[in-house]
């Protein structure tokens, strides 16, 4: 069975998303939603940055006449979500995949959006990467390895010298910014929202029982000389590296972790906390641990650009992005044969990808 989508934005995520429905044998791309009107009329293709593949799907910003498609699918990747456009897509029987939240709403308020699952029969699947995939998918599996388990982390190591985006590493990152600019952000506590969903999924799922709220810290580490980065030099005295933590705790001592290590290379950076030569070695990766019988180690690359690799491309095409976008685009086909209402990985099967189509 072929299944209809829908690609919501086309951003640094929606571009590699159309090239992933597309080429997917069990998707169809039907309809592109653009914000500016500069896109609207231009075909998925050219959106997406590849001018080869004409798709004879051209972009539009009439929400009507996306939801009149009949979609079996919304794959929903906006900067920021607008739950009304969700609730619609649900009402109507549209099922939606987004990277934007919802992978583990344990805690959130879901009324709306299980009524309109209800009223639509249709699905809501949050997935992404870090959080929302490796952060606590990952770890899963690898405890199936084992038994007896005491520990679960996952931590990430980031060199933010490849995201092409000067105003958010500056605005919204914090890079750049001055420590007490750091100390009184609410970035630990907007990110938190995701990665509190990681550490109780992971300890849900395992049979962890946690002491209350989650221990949360956010660590900065200051430049000591000028550092040259995408949004111009970091200068001495202001924020060059970070360490979010999110913590579950069990009579008092922490069995799960998520972390997330952003910095702007491993040079002329304070090391107090920030071991840049443990980094530099161990390049940019994902770090998993499971503490059982036996201990289950795994450090994964690929979904991080590595240093050799020309910015410029990363900037156009990161591949973290592009992994993000696949994990959604995969998601669809099962999500699609879900049964209504939210559904988080431990609901559905295991998502996995498709061989490439040999013409």
């Amino acid at each position: 069975m072929t299944y209809k989508v829908v690609q919501w934005a086309t951003g640094n995520l929606g571009r590699p998303a159309i090239e992933g429905i597309v080429s997917h044998p069990e998707l169809e791309l039907v309809g592109v939603w653009v914000h500016s009107d500069s896109k609207v009329g231009q075909d998925a293709g050219a959106l997406a940055d590849r001018p080869d593949l004409v798709t004879g799907v051209k972009a539009t910003n009439d929400i009507d006449a996306l939801i009149g498609l009949a979609p079996d699918c919304i794959l929903y990747s906006p900067l920021v979500p607008i739950e009304s456009e969700i609730l619609a897509f649900l009402q109507a029987g549209i099922n939606v995949v987004t990277p934007l939240g919802w992978f583990y709403p344990r805690d959130l308020k879901t009324t709306a959006i299980d009524a309109a699952c209800e009223q639509g029969q249709s699905t809501l699947h949050g997935t992404g990467i870090h959080p929302g995939g490796v952060t606590e998918k990952w770890p899963l599996v690898m405890s199936s390895f084992s038994r007896d388990v005491t520990y679960v982390s996952c931590e990430e190591y980031s060199d933010c010298r490849t995201y092409g985006a000067p105003d958010v590493l500056h605005d919204i990152m914090l890079f750049g910014r001055t420590p007490e600019d750091a100390a009184n952000s609410p970035m630990l506590q907007l990110l938190g929202s995701g990665f509190g969903q990681s550490v109780h999924m992971i300890a849900d799922a395992m049979g962890f029982t946690l002491d209350g709220p989650l221990r949360a810290s956010h660590d900065f580490a200051l430049a000591t000389a000028p550092i040259d980065t995408p949004m111009g030099a970091i200068q001495p005295g202001h924020v060059a590296a970070q360490r979010f933590r999110w913590e579950g705790l069990s009579n008092g001592e922490p069995v799960v972790k998520a972390e997330v290590n952003w910095y702007m290379g491993t040079d002329n950076i304070e090391t107090d906390w920030f071991e840049a030569d443990k980094i530099a070695a161990s390049g940019e990766c994902f770090a998993m641990r499971v503490e059982g019988d036996p201990p289950v180690y795994i450090q994964t690359h690929g979904v991080h650009p590595t240093r050799d690799m020309d910015w410029s491309e990363v900037h156009r095409r990161n591949p973290g992005m592009v992994a993000t976008a696949m994990h959604c685009v995969n998601s669809i086909p099962f999500v699609c044969r879900a049964e209504p209402g939210i559904k988080t990985y431990l609901d559905l099967p295991l998502i996995h990808g498709k061989a490439k189509v040999v013409d």
